[in-house]
């Protein structure tokens, strides 16, 4: 018959830590598995401020939206200034528009002031007339350079773009709705009429 041995309080514990399928030894391992803490791999110390990091991005952007305020600012500024500007331009443009025939014009009553004057001394017709063809040709000289010319309409076709009939005449030598006499010349600046030219336009008889 086989002996058993007294039980051994210590010796059983021992067997208990000891062997890994005991239940014992297994709720033993779990609860000190529980109890460590996950290995980390920044250190415990190394800690991240995200207030100061909120803090200074807050800064920057506030700055960034300070100066795009400050460059519109500038900007409307600049526009304001260009508009008063070409406004100033423009309506001085208009106001001396004229200034260049103006300064043409002015030497053209110089001589026919010279013209006056000579008639008044002399008694000469023929002189007095030539001093006055003179006059007319550089006026009309002032009139070209400035894109201003005179209409040519005598023996003309009718054109009421360009004419304006007076009356009507009878011929026998021209077509009926032809220009016979000008009255008055006219003038046009570049394709636009100055004034008609006041015209006799002929009828069939």
């Amino acid at each position: 018959m086989k002996k058993h041995k007294p039980n051994d309080p210590e010796a059983n514990e021992a067997k208990q830590q000891t062997d890994p399928g005991h239940p014992r030894t297994s709720a033993a391992a779990a609860k000190e598995s529980h109890a460590k803490p996950p290995p980390t791999d920044a250190p415990r110390d190394q800690t991240v401020d995200t207030d100061g990091m909120d803090y200074d991005r807050t800064a920057k952007l506030r700055e960034e939206l300070d100066a795009a305020r400050d460059r519109e600012l500038r900007c409307r500024a600049e526009l304001d200034n260009f508009r008063k500007r070409a406004a100033r331009e423009y309506e001085d443009g208009l106001r001396y528009a004229n200034l260049p025939l103006l300064k043409d014009i002015l030497p053209v009553i110089d001589n026919i002031d010279r013209a006056i004057e000579a008639a008044e001394k002399n008694a000469d017709a023929a002189s007095l007339l030539e001093g006055f063809k003179l006059v007319r040709q550089q006026l009309e000289d002032v009139l070209r350079r400035h894109k201003c010319e005179r209409i040519e309409a005598l023996d003309a076709p009718f054109d009421p773009n360009l004419h304006h009939a007076v009356m009507q005449q009878p011929s026998a030598d021209h077509s009926p709705n032809t220009v016979l006499i000008v009255t008055q010349n006219g003038y046009q600046l570049h394709d636009r009429v100055v004034r008609p030219s006041q015209v006799i336009v002929s009828k069939a008889e």
